[in-house]
């Protein structure tokens, strides 16, 4: 939608009104977290340097997101001239022409985003989407209960270790749990965590034949550690826990360790949110008998679709959101331990970053050895880590999700939990053709 601000030119006494200015309604959809919500109030910068432009914000919590722009995009409804997806979507979308590639101005400086983030939003060397912020998997955990305890936790430890210290720090009368995990179903949640840790046993969601690998040793492996580990050292209540309810049990200091994503670590050591934060200590994710996709990678970016009606101003507007310039206006604007990170290298070099943020080590070495195409011990069909960048997984990650939260709750057996994984996914893979 076009507004024409009307103005006036006088000489003398006679007057002519005149077009001055063409403002271009630009419709952003994004996913209402802290970052995104820290952008929209920055919005009057961008606007005061691009009076031409105004823009319209639709901001929803994420699985609200996915569904309406996954629907508008796939109808080419034209809705939103600009959206927030994910890893997952990215590759997909852009192979069926639904995305229009990102070119950044002469100021961008491409070659400073972090490689792997980059690769993963990159199909067939095109940028279709341009990452606003990046993160990985980590290990943090309680110090000082792990020093108590005579424990100590290497930069990358096994499962097997990280089993012996939650075992020694767990203190249920106490109010302290050994070890936090996702318990909640879904393939962004309980099973993000649990496919890097089949991932680091060795194993891998499909062969190259596409075949489901549930019922692989590996997988057998990881879910029978998951579920030993929240079953004797983990809160009660584990199989409805996410990311928000972990995140306040540790701000609380009920959580010895936690293994999550990154951002988390800017959370729990902020004092003004943390009972801990001076408690804290990162390290890199556990491994079973590989680092190979031992750890996530995920980024929230803005991407064009198609159908925008206004792609030269979406293309203007992502150019400021994720540049440098924008990480050095929210450090001016709020401060250097609110800016969002995993994205790009100069983040991690500029010194008064590395002064407030103490994780920002552990989480650049995460992220940057989170590799999308190099994900997996034995070779892989696709790319991605904690899921595989195809149509179909949506709906085995979740089933599989569910599979594992009665694993859990001990409604089946991990055998059983894994064979229905497997059937499932089988099921998926024969209708989409992948198997005769």
């Amino acid at each position: 939608m076009k507004h024409f601000a009307a103005g006036a030119m006088c000489v003398g006494l006679l007057c002519a009104s005149s077009t001055v200015v063409a403002a271009t309604d630009l419709v952003i959809a994004t996913v209402n977290n802290g970052h995104m919500i820290e952008m929209q109030k920055l919005t009057k910068f961008f606007e005061r340097d691009n009076p031409d432009i105004k823009l319209k914000w639709v901001t929803l919590e994420e699985g609200v997101l996915r569904q309406r722009v996954t629907t508008d995009i796939a109808t080419k409804g034209g809705q939103f001239d600009v959206m927030t997806i994910g890893a997952y979507e990215t590759p997909i979308w852009a192979k069926k022409g639904w995305l229009l590639p990102i070119k950044p101005n002469a100021n961008y400086q491409v070659d400073d985003l972090l490689p792997t983030i980059r690769e993963g939003l990159t199909v067939n060397g095109n940028l279709y989407a341009a990452p606003f912020y990046g993160e990985s998997s980590m290990i943090m955990y309680r110090s000082d209960l792990v020093k108590k305890a005579g424990m100590t936790i290497e930069d990358r430890p096994t499962w097997d270790h990280i089993r012996e210290v939650a075992a020694k720090i767990h203190d249920p009368a106490h109010g302290v749990y050994g070890i936090c995990l996702r318990g909640k179903p879904g393939w962004g949640d309980n099973m993000a965590l649990i496919t890097t840790m089949a991932n680091s046993y060795g194993g891998q969601l499909f062969d190259m034949n596409w075949k489901p690998q549930f019922t692989s040793k590996p997988w057998k492996q990881a879910v029978t550690t998951y579920v030993d580990l929240l079953k004797n050292y983990g809160p009660p209540g584990s199989s409805s826990n996410s990311f928000n309810e972990i995140l306040a049990m540790f701000n609380e200091g009920k959580c010895g360790i936690w293994i999550d994503a990154t951002i988390a670590a800017s959370f729990i050591s902020d004092p003004k949110q943390s009972k801990v934060a001076d408690k804290v200590a990162f390290a890199q994710s556990p491994v079973g008998t590989t680092d190979r996709g031992a750890s996530w990678l995920w980024t929230w970016s803005l991407a064009i679709p198609k159908s925008s009606k206004n792609p030269e101003a979406a293309q203007k507007f992502i150019n400021w959101a994720t540049s440098k310039d924008y990480i050095k206006l929210v450090a001016q604007e709020t401060s250097w331990g609110n800016v969002p990170t995993g994205t790009r290298q100069s983040t991690y070099a500029n010194p008064e970053f590395v002064k407030v943020a103490k994780f920002a080590p552990a989480e650049m070495k995460a992220i940057g050895s989170a590799s999308p195409s190099q994900n997996t011990l034995p070779k892989s069909p696709y790319t991605g880590i904690q899921f595989a960048s195809i149509p179909e997984f949506q709906t085995i990650g979740l089933a599989a999700g569910q599979q594992m939260t009665s694993a859990l709750l001990g409604k089946v057996t991990v055998d059983q939990a894994l064979t229905m994984s497997q059937q499932v996914a089988e099921r998926e893979m024969r209708k989409a053709g992948y198997n005769k």
